[in-house]
């Protein structure tokens, strides 16, 4: 079941078209990554679909329509840096924060063990670390037990270590069950979380889809003989090649992640193919992205 849908968006700042005719359809329970570089469109796209920013053309539908106006109480979002109180402790931030929403009960123990603050219950938010207030405001999203979970660059400024933590602080809420739909330019953010990517650039879609069908996690392989085309004639229908491109000096192969290379080794020799060249190599996803991304 779709839990939004988004056509033909569209919002402009003078010359500049920051989304630009925008379809899209997040569904229930997946967790989507929405991938661009920096500028692409993807804060504006969240400020639209979060009443705040208004469109110039098209149209968004949460839940198909179920909530009506009132569609916005069962979504948590973060788009800025966190703010609170100051002077009051993460319990009784957490405690406004449930007034506001209206939210009949809260486990604000809970909340705090999953963002890991329990320790710092009664600490007040001004000695929090970035890192920390980032993981507080994550549990503020979680009150009210909302749907949809919306991040935007949930790991921004943080140091390495405050990445991971908030790396996997929303691993587990993904886990739950929840449907999450967090912008990000980090490409190795979104393999490791998310199960969909949509990928933008200048607001335009350029595509979407599972994780590894979009930004895939094949082998590359590198191999050459003094007979190219023969090469290429005899692993033409090995079933673990999932594409083969000649280049100048080798021939650039496409090997599914889960097969070992010592099989391709012992096909080509039972051929009677000797190998000039042979390097096996992860393809990094940011060569996937820029081939992506590269003429948009």
């Amino acid at each position: 079941m779709p839990v939004l849908r988004i056509e033909q968006l569209t919002k402009s700042y003078g010359k500049i078209n920051a989304v630009d005719n925008l379809n899209l359809v997040i569904e229930k329970g997946n967790v989507y990554g929405l991938l661009g570089p920096n500028g692409s469109g993807k804060t504006t796209t969240l400020g639209i679909i979060l009443d705040i920013l208004r469109q110039d053309s098209g149209t968004y539908e949460w839940f198909d329509g179920q909530y009506g106006e009132r569609a916005r109480v069962h979504i948590g979002a973060i788009l800025e840096t966190p703010n609170f109180y100051p002077y009051l402790t993460a319990g009784e931030n957490l405690e406004i924060v449930r007034q506001i929403k209206g939210a009949s009960s809260v486990n604000i123990d809970e909340l705090l063990d999953l963002v890991n603050l329990a320790h710092r219950k009664k600490s007040a938010f001004r000695t929090y670390s970035l890192g920390m207030k980032q993981r507080l405001a994550i549990a503020a999203t979680m009150i009210g037990d909302p749907q949809v979970l919306i991040f935007d660059e949930p790991t921004n400024g943080l140091d390495p270590e405050g990445i991971a933590e908030v790396r996997n602080i929303l691993s587990r809420i993904a886990s739950l069950g929840n449907t999450v739909i967090m912008a990000s330019h980090i490409l190795d953010e979104v393999e490791k979380i998310c199960s969909h990517v949509t990928i933008i650039k200048k607001g335009k879609l350029l595509a979407t889809g599972p994780v590894g069908a979009i930004l895939s996690n094949d082998i590359t392989v590198e191999i050459n003989s003094d007979n190219q085309e023969q090469l290429i004639s005899a692993l033409s229908d090995r079933q673990y090649i999932n594409s083969i491109v000649p280049k100048k000096d080798w021939v650039e192969l496409l090997i599914d992640e889960s097969t070992d290379i010592k099989v391709l080794s012992k096909d080509i020799y039972e051929m009677g193919i000797i190998p000039t060249r042979l390097v096996a190599r992860k393809k990094r996803l940011e060569e996937e992205f820029l081939e992506i991304t590269k003429n948009a």
